[in-house]
């Protein structure tokens, strides 16, 4: 609905600055440390990778592809993450089992959405949105699994909001040069940007940052497989919007993918953990 408003890099301006500013502040307020020299440089380049590449690419390809069609296009980012991560040196190992949850997690989530996302139909633009979708995953495994490796004092949530705000600076470069239509902003589109800005960035953007901090990377990439669970749900609950069988199948599958993802990556990092503490 904001695309509606916004052109696609003033969007993404928007958006993060208002989030990035937002978070800055509160954390100004209470004391928090805030990045600096070398340090804001990174998370901010970090930032501008993870979120323009990642998030840039799915609003440009949502004015080819439907959205329905372009959730089940990002499922493979899970893939993209732990494969990143496996490439890195000293990065977690891929484990069979974790790669099997993941498949399990992608069936479940095009199970979950296919009413919506194939009713929707099928245009020339499809191949061309699921390249760009998958250059979106492919930026945003780098983005963060980099910020993630970098050793920094801050906050996670800190180091998030200066990596929302560095993008919101960045998205205004971007909206001079690329944008070719002005915003027109209407009541549906406001409201639709600030469901952005406080849920999918100050709330969604800085859990994502601070649990990516805390947990393997095989666990926080399969976020993408509970995104349309919570958003058939509220669908359901809000909008009156069809959930049946195929709907309770879909989410069914996507926890069993979860929970094997989860079962396998902690038995993966107990086991060096206990062979530690056998060889003391």
């Amino acid at each position: 609905m904001s695309l509606e408003c916004f052109p696609p890099a003033t969007l993404l301006s928007i958006r993060y600055f208002l989030s990035g500013g937002i978070l800055l502040v509160a954390a100004r307020l209470a004391r928090a440390r805030i990045p600096s020299g070398r340090e804001l440089v990174f998370t901010s380049l970090f930032g501008i990778i993870t979120l323009t590449i990642g998030n840039g690419a799915l609003i440009v390809a949502e004015e080819w592809v439907p959205s329905g069609i372009a959730s089940v296009f990002i499922t493979t980012s899970p893939f993209w993450m732990t494969g990143v991560e496996a490439a890195l040196p000293r990065g977690e190992r891929l484990h069979a089992p974790a790669v099997a949850g993941m498949l399990v997690g992608l069936i479940g989530t095009i199970v979950l959405v296919s009413r919506d996302a194939f009713g929707q139909g099928v245009h020339g633009g499809l191949l061309g949105g699921f390249l760009l979708l998958q250059l979106g995953c492919c930026g945003w495994a780098i983005g963060s699994i980099l910020q993630r490796r970098r050793p920094t004092t801050a906050h996670p949530v800190v180091s998030g909001a200066v990596q929302q705000l560095a993008t919101g600076l960045f998205g205004a470069v971007l909206a001079l040069i690329l944008d070719r239509r002005l915003p027109h902003p209407t009541t549906r589109g406001v409201l639709a940007l600030g469901w952005l800005v406080v849920f999918g960035s100050i709330v969604g953007y800085s859990a994502f940052i601070y649990v990516m901090d805390k947990l393997p990377v095989s666990v926080v990439s399969i976020y993408n497989y509970v995104n349309p669970v919570v958003a058939v749900i509220l669908g359901w609950l809000f909008y009156r919007e069809p959930f049946g069988a195929r709907e309770a199948l879909g989410m069914v599958i996507i926890f069993a993918g979860v929970a094997v993802v989860k079962r396998f990556s902690s038995a993966a990092r107990m086991r060096p953990a206990a062979a530690a503490v056998a060889s003391e």
